[in-house]
């Protein structure tokens, strides 16, 4: 099975980290994230991997190269030139990952634990053009779910900024993404966006007449650790 890990952003949140390293090489207790996100991928069947690169992309390419690749087979999507955002990322690398099956996205600055074998058997069973992994927890933007747990919006919850795909606001129910989603090769002909742009963007266009389904994880843990701060948090946690 094939997944992308979207490791190509500045980093600008982790610095002082970020200044000499790319994010994906900040460590959690010694381990960097990168590896961590590959040997997650690996343990649920995940072998075939893409990794996009732009901050300090040789030294992300010479630490695969040093441990071998941790056993799996991984393609870079080079975005040295012009760093792209996740949905012109995933256009870009479209080549490497459309082999007719759904593939699975996640973010290198976020730790989780949920089943990925659950959540890809959830994206299988029910055929939409993606599957986007949720949790309730406080976020300053929320997607707006509706009764059939499909994404029907977007919230702003600091500038009150709204985007409504379909349904009734008031019938919606915020939600917040965990940057880790499965997605259909059908949905790639649907792209319509190009250059630089967010592959929520796109998702919130689709929504209007495709099903975009969530799949709620509150029971697992989720940590963002593109903050600094909460570089440091995740680090007690897991050593708890």
């Amino acid at each position: 099975m094939k997944a992308m890990i979207l490791a190509a952003g500045m980093g600008t949140r982790l610095h002082p980290v970020t200044l000499t390293k790319p994010k994906a090489l900040a460590e959690v207790n010694g381990t960097p994230l990168l590896e961590m996100v590959v040997k997650r991928l690996m343990t649920y069947g995940f072998t075939d991997i893409v990794i996009n690169v732009h901050h300090f992309a040789d030294q992300i390419i010479t630490f695969l190269k040093s441990n071998n690749n941790f056993g799996a087979h991984i393609e870079i999507s080079d975005e040295s030139d012009l760093l792209l955002d996740t949905g012109g990322a995933l256009l870009k690398a479209r080549h490497l990952l459309d082999d007719g099956e759904p593939f699975l996205v996640h973010n290198v600055d976020v730790i989780t634990d949920f089943n990925l074998t659950d959540f890809y058997n959830f994206h299988l069973n029910h055929h939409p053009v993606a599957t986007m992994a949720v949790k309730n927890r406080e976020t300053s933007r929320s997607l707006l779910i509706n009764s059939d747990h499909e994404l029907a919006g977007w919230k702003n919850n600091l500038t009150g900024e709204t985007i409504i795909s379909h349904g009734n606001e008031a019938e919606l129910v915020p939600t917040a993404f965990s940057c880790v989603h499965v997605m259909s090769p059908s949905l790639f002909p649907l792209i319509t966006e190009t250059g630089v742009f967010s592959i929520m963007k796109t998702y919130l266009r689709l929504a209007q007449t495709h099903s975009i389904m969530t799949w709620n994880h509150d029971y697992s843990l989720w940590l963002d650790v593109g903050r600094i701060e909460n570089l440091r948090e995740a680090e007690n946690l897991l050593r708890r």
